[in-house]
C-alpha cells in the first residue's frame, strides 16, 4: 500500500498555542516520526510526505530559513530511527534548489538507508506536481528529437516512468490534515485514482490513532476505477 500525506496546519496550530509558525513545524516532526513508524508496523510499503512545495519558497524568508535548518536537523536526528525501523529514505522534487548543506545530508541519508526494505519514506521537497509533469514532457520531447523513441510510443507508462516517482506505485490513499480540501499541486498525475481522506486535525495533532481512522475509512470504500459496483462484485 502507498499512502501520501499533505502535512498541513503547523502554523495555525502554533498560533492557537500563542507561538510562532516555526514552533508548529518543530512539533510536526513528532507526527512524521509517529506516522512513519505506524505505517511500517502496519505493512505500508510506501509513505510520501509533502514536506516543502516550490510555492513555499515564497513564504517569509525567516520561516523558510528556519524550515531548512529544521529539515537538516531532522535528517541528522532521525537517521538512526529510519535504520532501526528498516525504512529506506527517498526524495522527489528539485533537490538541487535546496541549500547545499541540506541537499548533501539528504543524499547521504538516502545512501545510508538504501539497503532498508521494510518501507520507503519519500519526502517531497521543493516539489510541484505541475513542474514535475513539465519536466517529464521535456525529457520525452528530447527523446523524440534524438529519435530515441517515436511519437506513437508515448503512453501512460512512458509518462509515469519519466516522473520523479518512476518505479514507485501510485498512492491508494491521500490524507490531508487541517480541514483543507484541496491537493495543492501535489502528485497531480499519480493521484488520479487515489481515495482522499480529510481530517480537521492539524498536523502536529496527527498521531497513530488518526492514521488508523484514515486507513479504516479507506478500507470501507469501494474502489471502482471507472467500473460499476456490479462489475467489481463479479
Amino acid at each position: 500500500m502507498h499512502i501520501a500525506v499533505i502535512m498541513d496546519g503547523n502554523g495555525r496550530w502554533a498560533k492557537q498555542q500563542g507561538k510562532n509558525r516555526v514552533f508548529g513545524h518543530r512539533h510536526g516532526v513528532s507526527s512524521v516520526r509517529d506516522t512513519a513508524e505506524a505505517c511500517a508496523e502496519l505493512g505500508v510499503k510506501y509513505l510520501t510526505l509533502y514536506a516543502f512545495s516550490t510555492e513555499n519558497w515564497f513564504r517569509p524568508q525567516l520561516e523558510v530559513s528556519a524550515l531548512m535548518t529544521l529539515l537538516l536537523k531532522t535528517i541528522n536526528g532521525e537517521l538512526n530511527t529510519l535504520l532501526k525501523n528498516d525504512i529506506r529514505l527517498n526524495a522527489i522534487g528539485d533537490i538541487d534548489s535546496l541549500p547545499k548543506s541540506v541537499a548533501k545530508e539528504l543524499r547521504e541519508a538516502i545512501e545510508k538507508t538504501a539497503h532498508c526494505k521494510r518501507m520507503e519514506l519519500v519526502l517531497a521537497l521543493s516539489y510541484s506536481g505541475r513542474s514535475e509533469i513539465v519536466r517529464a514532457m521535456k525529457q520525452i520531447a528530447l527523446k523524440i528529437q534524438s529519435k530515441e523513441i517515436s511519437l506513437h510510443e508515448i503512453d501512460d507508462n512512458l509518462i509515469s516512468d519519466s516522473l520523479y516517482t518512476a518505479g514507485i506505485p501510485d498512492p491508494e490513499l491521500l490524507i490531508r490534515t487541517s480541514g483543507e480540501k484541496r491537493i495543492s499541486n501535489f502528485l497531480l498525475w499519480q493521484l488520479a485514482y487515489a481515495e482522499f481522506y480529510f481530517t480537521e486535525k492539524f498536523w502536529p495533532e496527527f498521531n497513530k490513532e488518526e492514521l488508523y481512522k484514515a486507513i479504516l475509512d479507506f478500507q470501507n470504500r469501494e474502489r471502482r476505477f471507472g467500473k460499476t459496483s456490479e462489475q467489481i462484485a463479479s
